[in-house]
């Protein structure tokens, strides 16, 4: 019914918070990237995806689905990342992690989680500075992204599994059980567009590989806000 030419491209990834201008300030300079004219939005670097700051009054109800596992080049280098993000605004946080862990756990200036992975680390070599973005979430919904964005899996064992770009760059991957019930909407959610130009066709095809349309309080709006089957949400949005 779809030809391989329907598949959805990661256009950017969108961050809710409370002060947007601030936490895109904090990410470019973890990051080594730059800040758009808006002051809100980092454009496509080695990931191929923008990240997007939108303002939000929510307040935080959990831990987030998703978060950054940034990739080291020595040990030199993630003692430097950490370092930066701590100057930057962010600070240690403690998820229970064990003494001997080697990747260092920080939030940014909003709690947003994120991970200083060591060097050497065989998962993420070669991916670039957002090694991956690291989820909570079933072994069904890594199956679903797959066929939405075209992107292989490239683990997939013990109900954990991961997908790449066959261009390469960042992963995503998903934990497996157990899953943490969802609270509220994500502060952390993926923007597609449509690859062969049709949004309503593309919306429709989501659907038939196990998404559903979702209403967040969008209202009128050109982009069509969905959930994955694990209740994730995601937006659609028109061709540029």
């Amino acid at each position: 019914m779809y030809g391989r030419e329907m598949t959805s491209h990661l256009d950017s990834l969108t961050i809710d918070a409370k002060d947007p201008e601030r936490v895109a300030r904090f990410w470019a300079g973890v990051l080594h990237r730059e800040v758009a004219d808006d002051g809100v939005t980092l454009p496509p670097g080695d990931t191929g995806f923008a990240i997007c700051f939108i303002p939000t009054d929510e307040p935080r109800t959990g831990p987030n689905q998703m978060h950054f596992d940034l990739t080291s080049s020595s040990l030199e280098d993630q003692q430097a990342t950490v370092a930066r993000a701590l100057e930057l605004g962010g600070s240690h946080l403690d998820i229970g992690q064990l003494p001997g862990e080697e990747h260092v756990v920080l939030a940014d200036p909003e709690g947003n989680e994120f991970c200083v992975i060591e060097p050497g680390n065989g998962f993420l070599a070669g991916t670039g500075v957002i090694g991956a973005l690291s989820s909570d979430g079933s072994q069904a919904v890594g199956y679903f992204w797959s066929q939405a964005m075209g992107w292989p899996l490239v683990w997939d064992q013990d109900e954990e599994t991961a997908i790449q770009s066959p261009d390469g760059g960042t992963k995503i991957a998903w934990g497996g059980p157990p899953v943490r019930p969802k609270t509220g909407k994500n502060r952390l959610h993926l923007d597609l567009t449509p690859a062969g130009g049709d949004q309503a066709a593309e919306v429709e095809r989501l659907v038939s590989l196990g998404a559903t349309r979702v209403d967040i309080g969008q209202g009128d709006v050109d982009w069509v806000v969905m959930a994955d089957p694990d209740g994730n949400e995601f937006c659609v949005l028109r061709p540029r």
